[in-house]
């Protein structure tokens, strides 16, 4: 028996997963980052490591702005496939989950919020797109809304046999579906669609995506398409209240504490959270990915990409000097790989190439500007278009695009400034640099008859149609051959 007991110990101690699944809780956190494609492999590779190591949970920190549609995508289809229990939270105090964030934090197991954070603004943006017609999309979205309601009054339906006290207990921000239908009216004249609103195809297709998230979390419904359809936000308390969230919490440790012995629903099984006495595990990105996430910046992209074309340039007319070559061609190179981690324009980035080269061409070709202005209006217009992004957060700020564009039209303007003062600049070497200047007559000068001029240091014949004495003045009205020609300087 002992030797049983023995066996069992050893097996215990050195294959500790046999005995119970392992009560370190991963933390991964993204603090004001944007949801890109990198983001997206940080989130995924943590749900990876979480199921191999039969973690408890995974908890993940969350404050961002929003991000790409399509990396926001891939995160929630993986989180809907875990096998492990996801925690999303909404912290540190002051952070906030918006566009992107709402999706992610809809596709989570249990949701968890800071003091003073807040949630939503899920509205899709396209830029440079045309507005379609306000009416055909309320259309479409109101039968979103219908759909809802339908399927609020067949719960009413499965419940008719519940007693009025029952419903009384349920008020409120959650309203009973009797007042649901009452307010229904009220609530088609409230929810005036966006005048800003863009294509539908785009927005319905988010109104869909954000619904099934929904409907598979057991969340609420309605105001996930109420984030989506009127950008609407609200804080960690109004969260719970209308069921967007269950948990409120002051940090990591209230969190995890809160979480134990919550239930959650996988492949169709109940699992209950065991939290008490784990151990918290921060893992944070590794050095690549955080390179690779600042490449993802749109405005630090763009930077890349100029000055690189800069560096190139300088070198191309300053051979020899290497450096500036160097930085350039490892600028252009870092510049477009971040152009394949974010949806890039490809007319827009033409645009861009187009107006620095423009402004290049002024440099050479004579003209009077009409290059340099059509590479800066060339340059501002691709740079709006040179990210085709859904979330404003993932194009070039406005900021950048002022400074970027502000630099270049100083430039241009210096540049032509330089160009026209040369080219009006009076010719100071040769014989056309001596018209109009004054000389002093060394051997005379007489009618028909060729004398010397001393100009410049230097003694050059000359002819008059007056006879001019030695030592007096004269100015050069034109050079023929090696003869000038001169008249005499009247003293006043």
């Amino acid at each position: 028996m002992k030797k049983i007991c023995y066996l069992f110990l050893a097996a215990f101690l050195l294959f500790p997963s046999l005995g119970f699944a392992s009560q370190t809780i991963p933390i991964i956190q993204l603090t004001d980052d944007t949801i890109n494609p990198v983001t997206s492999e940080y989130i995924t590779k943590a749900i990876d490591r979480a199921e191999l190591k039969q973690a408890p949970c995974l908890i993940i920190k969350l404050d961002t702005p929003g991000g790409l549609l399509n990396s926001t995508r891939s995160i929630v289809k993986r989180m809907l496939t875990s096998k492990v229990p996801l925690v999303v939270y909404i912290s540190p105090n002051g952070a906030h989950a918006g566009s992107a964030g709402v999706f992610i934090t809809y596709a989570s197991h249990i949701a968890a919020m800071a003091p003073t954070t807040n949630i939503g603004a899920a509205h899709p943006i396209q830029y440079g797109k045309e507005k379609p017609q306000e009416a055909e999309n309320w259309g479409e979205l109101k039968d979103v809304l219908n759909e809802i309601k339908k399927s609020q009054e067949q719960e009413k339906d499965t419940k008719a046999d519940k007693t009025s006290n029952d419903k009384t207990k349920e008020k409120s921000d959650y309203k009973t579906d009797d007042q649901t239908s009452a307010d229904a009216p009220k609530k088609e004249e409230a929810l005036q669609p966006d005048e800003h609103a863009l294509e539908s195809k785009l927005l319905n297709d988010t109104v869909a995506f954000i619904k099934g998230i929904a409907k598979e979390r057991n969340r609420n419904v309605e105001w996930a398409v109420q984030s989506v359809v009127k950008s609407q936000s609200i804080t960690e308390t109004e969260a719970v209240e209308k069921g967007v969230v269950e948990i409120i919490a002051k940090d990591d440790l209230d969190l995890v504490a809160k979480l134990d012995g919550k239930t959650v629903l996988i492949d169709g099984q109940q699992i209950t959270l065991n939290t008490k006495d784990a151990q918290l595990e921060y893992i944070p990105m590794d050095r690549r990915q955080k390179f690779f996430n600042i490449l993802a910046n749109p405005d630090i992209a763009y930077f890349l990409l100029i000055l690189g074309f800069y560096g190139l340039l300088y070198e191309i007319t300053h051979p020899g000097v290497i450096m500036p070559g160097v930085l350039g061609a490892i600028g252009m190179v870092l510049g477009l790989y971040s152009m394949q981690t974010l949806p890039v324009n490809y007319a827009g980035l033409s645009l861009v190439f187009i107006g620095l080269l423009l402004l290049v061409a002024e440099i050479f070709v004579p003209g009077i500007g009409a290059l340099a202005f059509g590479g800066i209006l060339s340059l501002v217009i691709g740079s709006f278009l040179l990210f085709d992004a859904v979330d404003p957060v993932m194009r070039v700020s406005i900021q950048s695009i002022i400074g970027v564009t502000g630099v270049a039209t100083l430039l241009a303007m210096i540049l032509v400034r330089l160009v026209y003062k040369s080219r009006n600049a009076k010719v100071i070497s040769g014989k056309e640099g001596i018209v109009g200047e004054i000389g002093i007559v060394q051997h005379e000068i007489k009618a028909g008859a060729p004398g010397k001029v001393e100009i410049q240091g230097e003694l050059w014949n000359a002819e008059s149609k007056e006879e001019i004495k030695p030592g007096e003045k004269v100015q050069i009205v034109k050079v023929v051959g090696l003869t000038l020609h001169v008249i005499k300087v009247r003293e006043e």
